[in-house]
């Protein structure tokens, strides 16, 4: 008798804490309904374009057939995974990725940090805001006229930059048919686009830093450069450790539009990337399943990448994504 009292109680208790949970939800959704109205946009684009296209991934394992479509094509293993580590262009496709990918790391990565740092050590509010508008600017320049811009100051005959070499007396370069000087191109011009809105992240890390850190240190005789290393820099590490994580995870996943669009038949020894690679085989070629392989193998790098660094950056800062 007392074992079923006990049982009853159990699930009294039980319904009552499902109960009030309903209720806080309910008393939640009711009080901060445009909230939750406000996030349904973005939430039913990630499930549509992001959540639900995965399921097609199978077709990496299929020899997709139009008339049978993706779900009724034979299935025929890891054949396409094959093809593709044969190919005579894989080494070239990932060599190209990884340097192209780590340079802009490396490059881009930290100088707006230190960018953040400089600005957070100007006086004057005037000379602030202007060289944040002028940095932060180009962000907003869309990737075809970004490479319009890059290809007329370039141009080997009206470049601004070929015209002041011939000024000078030296040779005129046809910059985008180097393909020894299309990493640098990419890199530093994307670099030059986005390290004022990247810099921003780091300017508000450094906004949100205990003001009486400042004053210790002060207090404490530091100089401008000791209180940059030992209070601006520990303010900002989380950000910039997260960051990191995120960057490193992309690594595979080079930005498509901008290297297409700078390719040319000179240049592409060293611009093929897996990206374009994908576009070409699955769009102009309509080889989908091959080129859902190649897409399917760039994005098991990057997870594997995102898992790694996440993990030592846990263990090193205490600081990770999860």
């Amino acid at each position: 008798m007392n074992l079923k009292t006990t049982i009853s109680n159990v699930g009294k208790v039980e319904l009552q804490n499902k109960s009030s949970i309903r209720r806080t939800i309910s008393k939640s959704l009711r009080r901060h309904w445009q909230l939750y109205l406000l996030i349904l946009p973005p939430i039913a684009y990630f499930v549509i374009f992001k959540y639900l296209p995965m399921a097609n991934a199978v077709l990496a394992f299929k020899d997709y057939n139009v008339i049978k479509g993706i779900w009724g094509s034979p299935w025929v293993g890891t054949k396409h995974f094959d093809l593709f580590f044969q190919n005579p262009a894989f080494f070239t496709l990932i060599k190209n990725t990884l340097y192209i990918s780590f340079f802009q790391l490396i490059v881009g990565f930290p100088l707006p940090i230190l960018l953040a740092l400089a600005l957070n050590e100007v006086k004057s509010v005037w000379f602030k805001k202007t060289v944040q508008m002028v940095t932060y600017a180009p962000y907003f320049i869309s990737t075809v006229v970004m490479v319009s811009i890059i290809m007329l100051f370039l141009s080997p005959r009206l470049g601004i930059v070929n015209g002041i070499a011939g000024a000078l007396g030296f040779d005129a370069i046809n910059f985008l048919g180097e393909p020894g000087l299309f990493r640098s191109i990419y890199v530093f011009s994307d670099v030059w686009q986005s390290m004022g809105y990247s810099a921003v992240i780091y300017l508000a890390a450094l906004s949100g830093i205990d003001p009486s850190l400042y004053e210790a240190a002060k207090v404490d005789g530091a100089n401008r450069f000791q209180k940059i290393l030992n209070v601006d820099l520990p303010g900002i590490l989380p950000a910039a450790v997260i960051i990191l994580i995120l960057s490193v995870g992309n690594i595979m996943a080079i930005g498509f539009e901008k290297i297409y669009l700078l390719q040319n038949p000179l240049n592409l020894s060293t611009s093929e990337i897996i990206s374009t690679y994908v576009y070409k085989m699955g769009l102009l070629n309509a080889n989908y399943s091959f080129a859902t392989a190649v897409g399917l193998f760039n994005s098991l790098i990057n997870l594997i990448l995102l898992l790694v660094v996440n993990t030592i950056a846990k263990r090193l800062s205490n600081t990770s994504l999860w």
